[in-house]
């Protein structure tokens, strides 16, 4: 279970990220009920049911970038997307923080833009200059904890806007 972080708030999380467990194939992965984030694969795999699944049902459609997955394979479709997610892992080498770049700048990606996976709190700031304004937080993870990391100065010794005060 996740906690999001959007746009310095605490918010409900309706989506459901999929990920692909053993015996699983992009082809053959059950997809859930309402909106959901899909890895790359099973967007290539599937890209016309999903988009029928989001026009019949009215369920958003997301999908999620590895840090070692290109962007420009999606630069064609972002506009089908109500969320992409980047995933990041501790010991990656940062391509995460190039893609969002990207999306933004680049490709004009206007929607949400959600880092998922390992996400320190340290780097939050940095995550928010590159353009992320969602992350999905690890229930094990005190979110007030987290929050912290959207407050204060970066790196650069600028004042960022503060969130609002979360309760309880």
């Amino acid at each position: 279970m996740f906690k999001l972080l959007k746009n310095g708030q605490i918010v409900s999380d309706g989506w459901k990220t999929l990920t692909l467990s053993e015996g699983d194939t992009p082809q053959n992965v059950r997809l859930p009920v309402g909106p959901v984030l899909v890895p790359l694969s099973v967007w290539q795999a599937r890209r016309a049911e999903l988009i029928h699944r989001e026009y019949e049902h009215g369920w958003p459609l997301g999908v999620w970038l590895a840090d070692e997955q290109d962007p420009e394979t999606i630069r064609h479709d972002i506009d089908d997307f109500t969320v992409i997610g980047l995933a990041f892992d501790r010991f990656s080498d940062g391509k995460s923080y190039a893609t969002a770049r990207r999306l933004r700048e680049q490709y004009g990606y206007q929607g949400e833009l959600r880092a998922i996976g390992d996400v320190p709190q340290e780097r939050l700031s940095y995550q928010q200059q590159v353009g992320l304004d969602a992350f999905a937080v690890r229930a094990n993870q005190k979110i007030n904890t987290v929050l912290t990391g959207l407050t204060g100065s970066d790196h650069a010794g600028q004042t960022r806007r503060q969130p609002a005060a979360v309760a309880g």
